[in-house]
């Protein structure tokens, strides 16, 4: 069965970083495209950085230059470096591992972990 384990956030002042992990079972990883979503209250799901199994990356307009989505196919780890951090970006975030990357689009599989809160105080 498929475990998607993140952590890593925590209460962090804007400006800030903050490094989030995502540890996930299976023997797929190396193979497998992977995203970081967040959501914050209120809001939908939306998913801000996307990494294919060759290290193509991709993000979201809002978090780009600012966030950098890395893997350890060793350690079957994905990570998100959150630097400059704003209020805005107060969120849960979840990892997903093994969805779809099509036309520079992470396309999640309806599987998900219990996320890693952050919060940026202002």
């Amino acid at each position: 069965q498929v475990q998607f384990v993140e952590s890593g956030g925590g209460l962090v002042q804007a400006g800030g970083s903050l490094r989030l992990s995502c540890e996930a079972s299976g023997s797929l990883f190396r193979t497998s495209a992977m995203g970081w979503y967040r959501q914050a209250p209120g809001k939908q799901r939306e998913l801000v950085a996307a990494i294919t199994s060759g290290g193509s990356t991709n993000y979201a307009d809002s978090v780009k230059g600012r966030y950098s989505i890395s893997k350890d196919n060793g350690q079957n780890t994905v990570y998100l470096q959150m630097n400059s951090l704003k209020p805005e970006d107060t969120a849960v975030y979840y990892c997903n591992v093994g969805g779809t990357y099509f036309s520079g689009t992470y396309y999640a599989r309806d599987y998900w972990g219990q996320g890693t809160q952050v919060t940026v105080s202002s």
